[in-house]
């Protein structure tokens, strides 16, 4: 009978890693912060959009370099953004319709 031994390593590595993202969602548990910005005034747009990143990266950028932190940090940064610029577009849309 042929038997071999696996040895697995890093688990150590993972744990920390996993336990720094354990720390970061619960920071990211509640409410984030609200910005307000003029949907006719692209610098406007472009202010709330870098405040809601600071807001980020101010509760959770300390963990940014953590892998799995640091996907997530990029994921609702980019959700974020895009919210903003959803709801520019849709008050410039009813501003124009009326």
């Amino acid at each position: 009978m042929w038997e071999r031994k696996l040895n697995i390593t890093g688990l150590d590595e993972l744990t920390r890693k996993l336990e720094g993202a354990q720390k970061a969602l619960k920071l990211l548990d509640g409410e984030l912060g609200s910005v307000s910005f003029d949907p006719d005034d692209p610098s406007s747009i472009q202010a709330a959009i870098k405040r809601i990143e600071t807001m980020i990266d101010e509760r959770v950028g300390s963990y940014a370099d953590n892998p799995i932190i640091s996907q997530l940090i990029d994921g609702m940064k980019e959700q974020y953004k895009q919210g903003i610029l959803e709801r520019a577009a849709a008050a410039r849309l009813k501003k124009d319709g009326e």
